[in-house]
């Protein structure tokens, strides 16, 4: 049972605290089922009531500095998103992000950087789909990334090319 102040990734909300339980008093409501009250440390005027044996939605604790600094470490050797049928693309995109899983947002961030510089080259367009993917696993990513490393999200894609260029130095 989380507690109330404990930080959770929580679907496609990101970050958040949690501000205690509750039962909810809704018409059709199971009046004895627990909720968790979370607030989206993006938007602390928002509550969001997740079920405490909620199995739909993923809720997993942030990554702490160790385990931040070892997924950067192993971000060359991380493997691109696969993407099965290009008409699938989407819906690997969305799993993807549902999975609350920061390594498949890495590799999806490497498959989306490869294919915009792939597009760009070839004298096309980055697809809307692709930009609107990139940018939101870009802000889960880089504001766990941040929490974790007492950073600022806006900070991290620097601090991320210095690390791994010093991990390319020592090796």
């Amino acid at each position: 049972m989380l507690e109330k102040g404990e930080l959770v990734v929580y679907g496609e909300k990101g970050i958040c605290e949690v501000d205690g339980t509750t039962h909810l008093e809704l018409r059709g409501a199971d009046k004895n089922k627990l909720y968790y009250i979370l607030i989206p440390l993006g938007e602390r005027d928002t509550k969001i009531y997740c079920p405490v044996d909620n199995e739909k939605v993923p809720l997993r604790r942030p990554m702490n500095k160790n385990e931040a600094m070892k997924l950067i470490e192993e971000l060359p050797e991380l493997s691109e998103l696969a993407v099965p049928q290009e008409k699938l693309r989407e819906e690997t995109y969305k799993a993807a992000l549902r999975s609350l899983d920061c390594r498949q947002w890495a590799s999806m961030l490497k498959t989306l950087r490869r294919r915009r510089r792939s597009r760009l080259i070839q004298g096309k367009k980055v697809t809307a789909t692709d930009e609107r993917y990139f940018r939101r696993t870009e802000e889960y990513l880089y504001s766990e990334l941040a929490m974790a490393l007492g950073k600022q999200k806006s900070e991290m894609e620097d601090f991320i090319a210095a690390c791994l260029q010093g991990y390319a130095e020592k090796a």
